[in-house]
C-alpha cells in the first residue's frame, strides 16, 4: 500500500461518526447493514449518515449494494486488513524480540496480531 492511499483511508476514518459506522459494519460483516439500520443503531439522523457513508464509500472502506429500495453497506475487510498490515509491516525494523515485548504489553488479543 502506498502512503498516499493509506492517508486517504485514515482521512475517511478521522470523523468519530465515520469511525463508529465503519466499526459497526465490521461487527456486522460479512452481511453488512442497510442505511436505516445503521442510522437506528448509532442514533444518527439519516441526512447526516448519508454524508458519512458517501465518504466511506468513496475511500473504498465501505461498499454499497442496492437491494430493491434499500442500499446495503458492507465494510471492506480485505482493505481493513491491508491497512493494518501497512501499519505493522516495518515494526521494530525486523527485530522480533523487540516486537514480542510490545505484543506482551499490548491489550490486543494475540490472535489478531500478525505472526511475523
Amino acid at each position: 500500500m502506498e502512503s498516499r492511499k493509506a492517508s486517504k483511508l485514515f482521512e475517511a476514518l478521522s470523523s468519530d461518526v465515520r469511525l463508529d459506522v465503519f466499526r459497526l459494519l465490521v461487527r456486522n460483516a460479512p452481511d453488512g447493514l442497510v442505511a436505516g439500520d445503521v442510522a437506528r443503531l448509532l442514533d444518527i439522523p439519516a441526512t447526516n449518515l448519508s454524508f458519512h457513508l458517501k465518504a466511506l464509500t468513496q475511500s473504498g472502506l465501505v461498499t454499497a449494494e442496492r437491494e430493491g429500495r434499500f442500499i446495503r453497506y458492507k465494510a471492506s475487510i480485505p482493505l481493513m486488513l491491508d491497512v493494518i498490515a501497512y501499519l505493522t509491516s516495518e515494526c521494530c525494523s525486523g527485530n522480533p524480540e523487540c516486537c514480542r515485548k510490545f505484543r506482551e504489553q499490548s491489550s490486543v488479543d494475540p490472535r489478531f496480531l500478525p505472526t511475523r
